[in-house]
This record gives C-alpha cells, sequence and structure tokens, in this order.
C-alpha cells in the first residue's frame, strides 16, 4: 500500500522523522519497503503488507498504529474512541440479508447533498495513492477507505425504486446469468456464488467489489445511501476472481474484515460528507445479525521467553502490549517454573492475558502474542544458537539425486534445459480447473513439448551462439492412468527420446557423493529482446605484418573490439567463424549478430554499420573479401 508521509502526519502531533526513518522502522519491526518516492514536498512509502494483516493495516490508521507502537511517538487521539452507535436511526431505508456472507450492511441516508469537484486537499491526497478525482461523494468514499481501511460505496437515492415509500436494499446470490452494468462502463455475466446488492431485484453492485451504473452518483443527484458493509472474504475473492475484476475494495474485504468496521466507517463518511457536500443526516439502518466475538489469549512470560529464546522482563512486555494498545490484564501462576534467562526457580510465572481489538483478527492464539512482543522488541536481539551436530549420513531421495547427475551429463554434452507446459491439446485427464480451452489435458510425454521449444530455438541459433540446439527436460507426465517422471532429450540432428527417470536411480550411490557439486559457470541471465536480429558475415585478409597463425587469436580480438566501438548497442554478438591460409595471407571471417531492444531494425540501418566498419578496417590495411 503506498503511503504518504505528509497524511500519515495527520494521526500525530509530534513530527514524524524523515521517510528514511520511517522506512527503517517498518522494516525491521512489521513491514518491508518496496520503495520511497518524491511526490512534491512530499515521500510516499510503497508498504508491503502482509497477509495475516491486511484486516487492520491496509490504511493509514494501521500503519499509524503501527508507527506510534515502534518509535513510542503518541496518536493525536484514539482513533476509534469507544463502542459506537449510529443515530438516529431510520426506515426510510429497509435492508434485507438473505445470505450469511455479509456479516453486516449499514445504509445511511442524506438528502440534499451538492455533487462538485472535491476540495483540492482531498484531490492531492487521492492523487498520491494514485486515484483520480471524480467527485466529492465517491472521492470522500476512498477517503475514509485509505484513512481507516475499512470500503464504503454511494448510491444514488433518487435512481433507486421505493415499495411502501422505503428504500428496499436487499443482499442476495445474484442469480444465474444475472448482468450488471458496473461503473468501468463493462457488462458482466453472475452466479450464484457472487453476492449482489440489489433494490427491486435489480442488482446494483457486486458485494465488496463494484458498484453498477444503475446507482451510479453524478452530478445531478441529490439524495444519497451509503454503503458500510462486512462481507466474507472467500466470497469477495471468488467473486473478483470470475469478474477478473481487483479493485481497491476487494483486496480489503478479501483479507477478511470485522464487522464492527462499518459502523466507524460509516460515521467518518458522513462527517466528511457534512463538510464537503452538506446535506441532511436522515438516519441510519443497520442490519447486523451475528456480533462479533471477540475472545481473550492469555500467554505467559515463561512461554515468550522459550520460544523466542530470549530473556524478556515482565515490564518489557507490558510496554510492547500498551504501545500496541492491546488491553490485557497481568496476574500471576504460582503452580508454573518461571526460567528467566539462565535462571530457574519456583517464582510465580506471569500470565498476561489479552483482549484484542476488534480490528486485531489475528491475535487468537499464544504464539501470535509472543511474535508482537518479538517483533517490537526486535529479532536482532535473539541470540543465535548453534544447532548440534549430526552424526547420521542424510537420507537419500533416489530421484532428485538421479535428476541432478543426468541435469549435469546432459549439460556436459551441450545440451540445454527447458521446462515446457504440463497441459497439452490431447491427453489423457481432463484438467478440472483449466487453464485455457486450448489445452484441457495433462500430458502423457514430453517429445511434444520439446519439439515445440526446438521449433522455437531454432531460428535464434545464431542470436544464442549455438551451432546445434540440443535440449533436455525432466518433468512429470500422466500416460495410462499414471504419473511417471521422464527424462526427455532432442537435438536438431537427431531423434528426440524419453525415457523413466527410473531406470536412472539404480546407477545413484550414498548421497554424501552429491554434497559438493560444482558451482556453475554459466553465464548470468540477461533479458531478451523481442525485435527480431538482422545477420552479417564479413571477411577479410590480414595485413601481411598479422598474418602469422600465432597472431589469430590478438587479431581476432582486436578485430571485435573494432566491431563493438562502430556499432554500438546494437551488436549483440561476434563470433569469429572461419580462419585459413594461402600463400602469404591469412583470411579471417565473422559472424556478427544485430538486435534493437527498442524496435525491428532495417536492412538500411545494418548496411551504414557495416560500411563504417569496412572502412575502418581498410584504412588499417585489412583487405575485404
Amino acid at each position: 500500500m503506498k503511503i504518504s508521509r505528509a497524511w500519515l502526519q495527520a494521526f500525530f502531533d509530534t513530527p514524524l522523522p524523515d521517510a528514511d526513518t520511517l522506512a527503517d522502522a517498518l522494516t525491521f519491526h512489521v513491514f518491508e519497503i518496496d520503495g520511497i518516492e518524491q511526490h512534491g514536498d512530499d515521500h510516499i512509502l510503497d508498504v508491503k503488507v502482509t497477509a495475516n494483516r491486511g484486516h487492520d493495516c491496509l490504511s493509514y490508521r494501521g500503519i499509524a498504529k503501527e508507527i506510534s507502537a515502534i518509535l513510542n511517538i503518541p496518536l493525536k487521539n484514539h482513533p476509534l474512541g469507544d463502542k459506537l452507535n449510529l443515530s438516529p436511526q431510520t426506515d426510510a431505508v429497509s435492508v434485507s440479508i438473505d445470505d450469511p456472507r455479509c456479516h453486516r450492511y449499514i445504509a445511511g441516508y442524506i438528502r440534499d447533498v451538492k455533487v462538485a469537484p472535491s476540495p483540492q486537499w482531498l484531490v492531492s491526497y487521492l492523487e498520491k495513492m494514485g486515484q483520480k478525482s471524480i467527485n466529492n461523494v465517491v472521492d470522500a468514499t476512498n477517503f475514509v477507505m485509505f484513512n481507516i481501511g475499512a470500503p464504503l460505496h454511494a448510491f444514488d437515492a433518487g435512481k433507486l425504486k421505493t415499495k411502501n415509500e422505503k428504500y428496499q436494499i436487499d443482499i442476495r446470490p445474484a442469480r444465474e446469468g444475472e448482468k450488471l452494468l458496473a461503473l468501468d462502463g463493462k457488462e458482466y455475466t453472475l452466479n450464484p456464488s457472487i453476492l449482489v446488492i440489489s433494490n427491486d431485484s435489480t442488482a446494483i453492485g457486486v458485494a465488496g467489489v463494484k458498484g453498477g451504473m444503475p446507482a451510479s452518483i453524478t452530478e445531478d443527484t441529490k439524495d444519497i445511501i451509503i454503503e458500510a458493509a462486512s462481507f466474507d472474504g472467500a466470497a469477495v475473492r471468488k467473486a473478483a476472481q470470475h469478474m477478473k475484476l481487483r479493485t481497491d475494495a476487494s483486496a480489503r474485504f478479501e483479507q477478511g474484515m470485522s464487522p464492527e468496521w462499518p459502523a466507524y466507517a460509516m460515521r467518518d463518511m458522513v462527517l466528511l460528507i457534512q463538510q464537503i457536500a452538506g446535506g441532511e443526516i436522515v438516519g441510519f439502518t443497520d442490519a447486523y445479525p451475528v456480533k462479533q466475538e471477540i475472545k481473550p489469549v492469555s500467554v505467559t512470560l515463561d512461554h515468550i521467553n522459550k520460544t523466542l529464546g530470549m530473556s524478556i522482563t515482565t515490564d518489557e512486555v507490558s510496554d510492547v502490549f500498551t504501545r500496541l494498545g492491546l488491553l490485557f490484564v497481568q496476574e500471576p501462576v504460582i503452580s508454573q517454573t518461571y526460567h528467566h534467562g539462565d535462571k530457574s526457580d519456583l517464582s510465580p510465572a506471569p500470565v498476561f492475558t489479552v483482549t484484542p481489538p476488534f480490528e486485531r483478527l489475528d491475535l487468537t492464539i499464544p504464539e501470535e502474542l509472543i511474535e508482537e512482543v518479538g517483533r517490537h522488541l526486535g529479532y536482532d536481539k535473539v541470540p543465535s544458537t548453534p544447532l548440534p551436530p549430526s552424526t547420521a549420513l542424510p537420507e537419500i531421495n533416489h530421484s532428485f539425486a538421479a535428476a541432478e547427475r543426468i541435469r549435469e551429463d546432459l549439460i556436459a554434452q551441450g545440451y540445454s534445459e527447458v521446462f515446457t507446459s504440463v497441459f497439452a491439446e490431447k491427453g489423457e485427464r481432463v484438467v478440472a480447473n483449466k487453464v485455457d480451452g486450448v489445452r484441457p489435458y495433462l500430458r502423457t510425454t514430453l517429445i511434444d513439448g520439446l519439439t515445440e521449444a526446438l521449433k522455437k530455438n531454432i531460428p535464434n541459433k545464431d542470436l544464442l551462439g549455438l551451432k546445434e540446439i540440443k535440449l533436455f527436460e525432466i518433468g512429470t507426465v500422466w500416460p495410462d492412468a499414471k504419473e511417471i517422471q521422464m527424462v526427455g532429450t532432442i537435438t536438431e540432428k537427431g531423434k528426440a527420446s524419453e525415457k523413466p527417470l527410473s531406470e536412472h536411480t539404480q546407477n545413484v550411490g550414498h548421497p554424501m557423493s552429491y554434497i559438493n557439486l560444482p558451482t556453475s559457470a554459466a553465464i548470468r541471465y540477461a533479458p531478451y529482446s523481442r525485435y527480431p536480429y538482422i545477420v552479417r558475415d564479413i571477411a577479410f585478409w590480414t595485413p601481411s605484418t598479422l598474418h602469422h597463425e600465432a597472431n589469430v587469436g590478438s587479431v581476432g580480438s582486436y578485430i571485435s573490439d573494432v566491431f563493438k566501438k562502430e556499432s554500438g548497442e546494437l551488436l549483440q554478438r561476434v563470433a569469429l567463424f572461419d580462419t585459413f591460409t594461402k600463400a602469404d595471407k591469412t583470411s579471417l571471417a565473422f559472424r556478427l549478430i544485430f538486435q534493437s531492444f527498442e524496435k525491428t531494425l532495417t536492412d538500411e540501418e545494418v548496411n551504414l554499420i557495416m560500411q563504417k566498419v569496412s572502412t575502418v578496417l581498410s584504412a588499417k590495411g585489412f583487405e575485404i573479401r
């Protein structure tokens, strides 16, 4: 998630340190930083929020709480406060939840808003998140989502139908083949695995993924209904995958979300709407079938120290929990032995019973509390302990050892290893989760893939600097209702062949003979161009002063340098492929490969380079043949 330092500062009265210091603090205690970008006077941190914290840290509030705990800087105020009850209630909107995958749905009804461009501060904040400003109402939903992590959506109430003078909103499974024209302008075909938000039996949005055009906000909108909800993460993920549409909202719902969040999101949204769009709050309708149950988690100091291998004090644990805003009760357990460092006695072993905040869905077992202590104190403080020496020889995996030996032998013979697709156009086993409709089967042979790879590589032989393409693959096939590992080979000049890997395992000795494998001498990987290359051959007689055979190597090196200097970055490869002597003259023939990473080269461009090369060589006494 992108985090603006200026936006983050809004959570603190104390000035925050520079972006690099913030990045280090997060990296060493909670999340890695992918990079820092400057945005005017601001800096944007790209924070890699891990999956176990997506439910609370895909937000500025979540990151602010971590920064507060790590750097011991107090937050400006408690971001949530006491348990929230939205008021006033209204019966102008009726909400019906017809599927347990919707955990809570709050509808907030506001009349007489003024839809207009957003204030500059809001536009600026959203731009830092890579968001384009739409209007003040839509921008407000995005701001609150980024700020506290709970997605919202706004419907134009004037486009909804009423029943008995009430707006009816239903959360239900989509009907098979039901269509939705989404806000991105695309029409999606839905199925019953997808939850929709519905009005008068018409889908107006896909739960947790995208709103629909039937109730979109425009400059003519006067009355709005705000949605703040909690949906099942797996259901949202499946819907997003089915639609091939992943949004900022779905990315947050997919991680799981406390059903307590919608109330706070609604509160912040209404306050912001009144500030930037005006309007009169009619009231709220809150459908909350099953309340969230928060279970306390207990852990002893003894367990913490044994797990981390550290000598942590009661005060240090208390300090970590306090900084993180974790409510806890500390009490002694007389019956346990308290291990502190290298000492053991029968002192009371302190036990901490923590009641997690509603948003911390990840704190359910003692080990997760231990992780909180370890990461905040610093894993660098965990002492290193050498592993005990092993006297037993490791067990051998015969298939792996055979594959390694075969791989070494074939590479030594000039073969290159390839990995081809396990999916095929024909076969015996149909794949349940088809990658595409072209290759719906599991392969029964390696030959087809090797043949295809050979055809693709032959045209690049000159570019690769190879005289012959020789390929091999070690992989799994599924013939005759079996699963077999095979070794397949193919060359330009020979036939393709394959045989079971099991035929090689009997030649495998004890694993100790395979431990000291040779270091690879392979050239480092380099990207290749997607544009075609051009080949040119050039031959010339060397000056009589350089014709002696002993000088061919040094002359060849000199010529190669001339080619590279005159050709620049377009020359990808130079190879001396022929040498012969006639009378007192020696002929050298080189093959030059030209290729661009930016465009398709033309013959005219390469001809100009070859003319420059010929001119330079001729001036130095070389006779072009």
